[in-house]
């Protein structure tokens, strides 16, 4: 599996879990530009922003570590420029999903409210 193919699966994956929870999804891989939110849902009456994180390995660290300030920052802009396009006024939370995925296992993990926009 190419790393692109890693991340469409994790991506899926990610989807699928969130629907199970009950998150209502509203849009996948929303763009500004050459910024992205990975997956944009309603769920307890607020907007949930998820970036998605997959990786083979957690050898070098849990995948959702490479969800930087920097990356952090750019997904707040893209969810800012959602929530003003759609007219939305509920709050908004940010989660990642970190999953390692090989052919031995398959880990979920959902971190919620991960980061914020201060």
């Amino acid at each position: 599996m190419t790393t692109y193919e890693l991340g469409v699966y994790g991506e899926e994956l990610a989807r699928n879990f969130l629907a199970e929870k009950g998150y209502k999804h509203l849009e996948f891989n929303y763009r500004l530009g050459h910024l992205e939110a990975d997956i944009i849902s309603l769920f307890d009456n607020q907007v949930v922003v998820t970036e998605v994180k997959t990786r083979q390995t957690a050898e070098i660290g849990e995948p959702w570590r490479a969800v930087t300030r920097a990356k952090q920052k750019q997904i707040i802009k893209v969810a800012n420029m959602f929530v003003k396009e759609r007219q939305i006024s509920l709050h908004t939370r940010f989660d990642i999903i970190s999953i390692v995925h090989n052919q031995f296992r398959t880990e979920i993990e959902h971190i919620e409210d991960a980061f914020t926009t201060v």
